[in-house]
């Protein structure tokens, strides 16, 4: 696949990475999954389906996963890549408290590809819950030592309050947070930077080859559906949408020495029924976005979407 590239990226340079996605959930994964796997500085080990149980409506209890699982499958199809990776089905739903892991596939394979004998550095880029997350981490806690966790989600910062991805389980992300696994959170306010009209998208997007006309369509697609079902529901906005999933790449792409694009918090407790973040002065720190290079970042996916297609 990067052979259609002019340039190669140093060995020492890759990172092993883990895509985990609530790829059905709305349409700005699609865009992400596609990213990563263009992208030859991330050495894709596999992909992993997550739930998005609370959607509204949209899907019955306890089939989001599947519906994940059944896009990702689509999104390597249209890609002509399906033999190229395995993709795991993640839980469900999210856990019942902070002490009882969930096992999947995705759980699973988060920890066997953790544990292996590799020094290359393990990165996983959370577009969603982190239900699987955190469950591996309660199963295998040295996972934490081998691995770093990018996540989309969470409200901004210092409050917090009330976000979809955080949402979908709060639990999780408190075994995440209060554990030891090395965490880039890309909060709200940050990734809703990643803005797009759907005009730029038909313009940058839709010509090129099979998977540009995908993306495009599927985004276009669920504007339309979502804005007949939900019509007093703010989103879609009708005319723009929100790559916001693009964080994950944005975090692996910018360059180390960008230390004025984020900035080290003690990681919060978050309440379960506010979604506010609570101090926890004495906890380990995390590293937390406050701005992200958007222009870089979504050049380099509609150039790779364009050189993908030739």
């Amino acid at each position: 696949m990067f052979e259609k590239l002019s340039y190669q990226v140093p060995e020492s340079r890759k990172v092993r990475y883990i895509i985990h996605s609530d790829c059905k959930n709305e349409a700005d994964d699609q865009f992400t999954v596609a990213h990563c796997l263009l992208t030859p500085r991330f050495e894709v080990k596999g992909l992993i389906a997550a739930h998005f149980d609370k959607n509204y409506g949209r899907y019955p209890a306890g089939t989001s996963a599947k519906a994940s699982y059944d896009e990702l499958v689509k999104v390597l199809e249209v890609m002509e890549l399906t033999s190229h990776y395995p993709v795991l089905l993640g839980a469900e739903q999210a856990m019942v408290d902070e002490q009882t892991p969930i096992l999947s596939e995705g759980a699973q394979f988060i920890i066997d590809e953790a544990m292996k004998d590799d020094d290359r550095p393990l990165y996983i880029g959370m577009q969603g819950s982190l239900t699987d997350l955190a469950s591996a981490i309660l199963l295998k806690p040295e996972i934490c030592q081998k691995m770093t966790a990018i996540w989309i989600g969470g409200g901004s910062y210092p409050d917090g309050g009330s976000e979809f991805n955080l949402m979908q389980d709060v639990h999780a992300a408190n075994v995440v947070f209060q554990s030891d696994m090395p965490l880039w959170q890309v909060p709200a306010n940050v990734y809703k930077r990643f803005a797009v009209s759907i005009a730029e998208l038909e313009y940058k997007v839709k010509p090129y080859g099979k998977l540009g006309n995908y993306l495009f369509e599927e985004l276009t697609e669920l504007n339309m559906a979502l804005g007949k079902q939900m019509p007093d529901f703010d989103w879609p906005h009708g005319e723009i949408w929100g790559l916001g999933d693009e964080g994950v790449v944005a975090a692996l792409m910018q360059e180390n020495q960008r230390t004025d694009l984020y900035t080290e918090v003690p990681a919060p407790k978050i309440n379960l029924e506010t979604m506010n973040y609570e101090p926890n002065p004495d906890n380990r720190l995390i590293r937390v976005y406050k701005d992200m290079d958007t222009r870089l970042t979504l050049e380099d996916l509609f150039c790779k979407i364009a050189l993908f297609a030739k």
